[in-house]
């Protein structure tokens, strides 16, 4: 069997192990040379060209991906010439524009911050007008890692942005923490969602995760599955779905953002899920029977590798880490350190969260 993945990320290079193991061939279709993912038999090209991608399509049994920017013009001709395509593009098209996202989301009935579309500076003063003078406004399309995203007190703030097209205004919820709740969906319809999680983000990149999120009762890790599953079913994804939260001061759990693929926060589950998420990933897209997503220890931290060593020195960094911390789990990215890049992540486990985290953390940190 042949998983065919566009985008040459480390989302792709973590799935080529989890494939290996279960007799899988992974071929990349990847933006540049060089890139995260060339560890597998590689195809360089531009995803957005339908020759090219009809090309790497070819031989793969399914299309699954490493990000959600594949147009919906280039996607219709896969499934047109009778790719499977994994998450599929009507799926993919809710991940890929906020204000469609949400849309279908409250069209579903899932909880999410008051929200508007601005196409001109009136719609932006009337809804700072009702929002106490304060918004968060997101582009559509394009933004991660919070690249896309301003607090805003005037339309003046986002002329930019208003010039180019409309805009997505929301509430800037008074939230306590942030969460992340993860569910596989196979196309037969069967689901396996995992332990909640806690996500900490630092300049609107997620810096470390804990699973399972500490204090969170049956009742909010209920309304997370709930949500994510609900989610999940009703819009066709397939394959992973990783659905950020906030958890606001007020006890109400709402969707911040999705992602139809492996996601930051699920990293953890490499080491502390009896199935993680890559794996669980190609399962999902080939229809084979998803594994177990329940947690191996009590504790699990990681740890994202952010920038990396001034002096650039991977190795010596590792090695130091590995030395100091010989129970963390070091993972690069193949990326060379720049500041804010992420190019790894560190990851610990066991039976008390103070020790576990401390692990993560200080290893992390010998790549500082």
């Amino acid at each position: 069997m042949r998983v065919g993945v566009i985008g040459g990320g480390q989302l792709a290079r973590m799935m080529i192990p989890a494939a290996i193991e279960l007799g899988v061939e992974i071929r990349v279709l990847a933006e540049t040379e060089g890139s995260s993912a060339q560890v597998a038999a590689t195809m360089v090209g531009d995803y957005r060209d339908v020759d090219t991608v009809l090309a790497f399509a070819r031989d793969v049994d399914v299309v699954t991906f490493d990000h959600e920017h594949v147009p919906q013009d280039v996607l219709a001709r896969l499934v047109e010439t009778g790719v499977a395509v994994h998450p599929g593009p009507a799926a993919l098209a809710v991940a890929q524009d906020k204000l469609l996202m949400r849309c279908r989301l409250s069209e579903i009935g899932i909880p999410i911050p008051d929200w508007a579309e601005a196409r001109a500076a009136g719609d932006v003063d009337a809804f700072l007008a009702e929002h106490s003078g304060v918004a968060v406004a997101k582009t559509p399309r394009g933004g991660y890692d919070g690249k896309g995203v301003r607090v805003i007190q005037s339309a003046a703030e986002i002329a930019d942005w208003l010039a180019l097209g409309p805009v997505l205004l929301e509430e800037k919820v008074g939230f306590i923490r942030e969460l992340a709740q993860s569910v596989a969906r196979r196309p037969s319809g069967q689901l396996a969602v995992y332990p909640l999680v806690e996500s900490t983000q630092r300049d609107g990149v997620c810096a470390e995760v804990i699973a399972p999120a500490p204090k969170a009762g049956r009742t909010a890790q209920a309304a997370a599955a709930r949500i994510a599953t609900t989610i999940a079913e009703e819009i066709g994804v397939t394959g992973i779905l990783a659905v950020e939260l906030f958890e606001t001061d007020d006890e109400r759990i709402l969707v911040n953002e999705l992602a139809m693929r492996p996601h930051n926060s699920g990293h953890w589950s490499i080491e502390g899920a009896v199935t993680s998420q890559f794996e669980q990933h190609v399962r999902a897209v080939l229809d084979l029977p998803l594994g177990s997503p329940e947690a191996r220890a009590p504790w699990t931290v990681m740890v994202n590798i952010l920038g990396g060593p001034a002096d650039g020195d991977l190795d010596r960094a590792r090695a130091h880490a590995l030395q100091q911390h010989p129970t963390a789990q070091v993972h690069l990215y193949g990326k060379s350190p720049r500041p804010g890049r992420k190019i790894g992540h560190v990851t610990a486990f066991g039976t008390e969260l103070d020790d576990v985290a401390y692990t993560a953390r200080a290893a992390a940190a010998a790549f500082d």
